[in-house]
């Protein structure tokens, strides 16, 4: 009974720490499967393969009502520590090599996702690619204005020179 009680906390806070959850089903997968699962997104996220009961207690005292009703059968669940977008990739990667693997559902910032809706995350760029080409546009915009800004000095000096010349000239 201290073991469930000891294993309800840890999920419990497991989830209270998470960016996102990400709900899947394991039929059928060998636990040297799992692990390379597990092993392939560690930097980013958790794996946890837990009785559905104590899943769905831990969820309850969390305040997590997402995956009421859906915690039925081999299930497990993917807890982010790390950016939301590697670990939906390293469930999409995973379930490509093994079909066995359904994502069923998902949880980020207190909104409910659909298996849909977790493909379409895993198919963003990561943050830093996208820092990169923000970076990059930032960068495209300054050079622009300070081109810009060159060139109206110069530009006034031709003005200014052509004048000269024109008055010269008559």
């Amino acid at each position: 009974m201290a073991d469930k009680k000891e294993k309800v906390a840890e999920l419990k806070q497991l989830f209270a720490d998470s960016s996102a959850i990400y709900l899947t089903e394991y039929r059928g997968l060998t636990v040297t499967e799992l692990k390379t699962l597990r092993r392939s997104m560690a930097n980013d996220a958790t794996y946890v393969v837990a009785k559905n009961t104590l899943l769905t207690i831990a969820a309850k005292e969390a305040g997590v009502t997402a995956f009421d009703g859906q915690l039925a059968g081999p299930t497990a669940m993917t807890f982010v520590h790390g950016d939301p977008v590697n670990a939906a990739k390293a469930l999409k990667e995973f379930a490509k090599a093994q079909p066995l693997l359904v994502v069923k559902s998902g949880l980020m910032d207190g909104a409910a996702l659909s298996d849909a809706e977790v493909k379409k995350l895993a198919e963003l760029e990561t943050r830093e690619v996208l820092l990169g080409k923000a970076a990059g546009a930032f960068k495209a915009s300054l050079f622009k204005a300070a081109y810009t800004f060159n060139a109206l000095p110069s530009k006034a000096v031709r003005v200014v020179d052509a004048l000269r010349q024109k008055q010269e000239s008559n």
